[in-house]
């Protein structure tokens, strides 16, 4: 009786060319921007034909969009840790890391505007990332609200914004981004959500 074929090893052929597209068009985005992204570009750099590319996706909003998703999924959930401060910390620390350790944040950059103006990409990204950010406050807020820590009609979509807000001001108009930063943001918050044995 024949023996089988060993299994190929390593990730499979349409795996890695995924891969080297998505990687392709960040380095494409990064280096020159969304309006100078090129399909036949990305199809060079990652070494596959430009057909190949239109069978995944039909344009390149549809790329850039499943890119950014990528970047961004990582950096949303914040753990139930039992402490207030500590997950209102996670959410503000969690939009700083990704935009400025990962390369979510120059991606980021590249996509700002079309986010702001481009349906296309903008639309899928507010329904996505920034609704499961927000669900992310929201499960933050209602923990906090149980504890006892945060007053009960604190608003979890208002919250939203004043927590992650002031990172994305700073990502575009300049500023440090760091956890001493994540720390005074939280402080701010507490001043008008928290109840008051929560203020320091």
């Amino acid at each position: 009786m024949p023996q089988a074929s060993p299994a190929p090893r390593g990730r499979p052929r349409s795996d890695r060319i995924h891969r080297a597209i998505l990687d392709a068009t960040r380095d494409l985005l990064i280096e020159n921007g969304f309006t100078r992204l090129r399909l036949e570009a990305v199809a060079a750099r990652a070494g596959v034909g430009k057909a190949t590319i239109y069978r995944r996706w039909p344009s390149k909003e549809a790329l850039a969009l499943d890119l950014l998703l990528e970047l961004a999924a990582p950096h949303l959930s914040v753990d139930d840790t039992g402490h207030t401060r500590d997950e209102l910390r996670a959410v503000v620390l969690n939009a700083i890391r990704g935009l400025t350790e990962t390369s979510f944040g120059p991606v980021m950059r590249a996509l700002m505007s079309q986010i702001a103006g481009n349906p296309a990409i903008g639309d899928p990204f507010r329904e996505t990332v920034v609704a499961a950010r927000r669900e992310q406050v929201v499960q933050v807020i209602e923990r906090g609200i149980d504890r006892g820590d945060l007053r009960p009609h604190t608003d979890p979509a208002v919250a939203t914004e004043l927590l992650v807000g002031p990172v994305y001001f700073r990502l575009v108009f300049g500023g440090r981004l760091d956890a001493a930063f994540a720390e005074q943001v939280v402080d701010a918050f507490l001043r008008g959500a928290a109840q008051p044995r929560m203020i320091r």
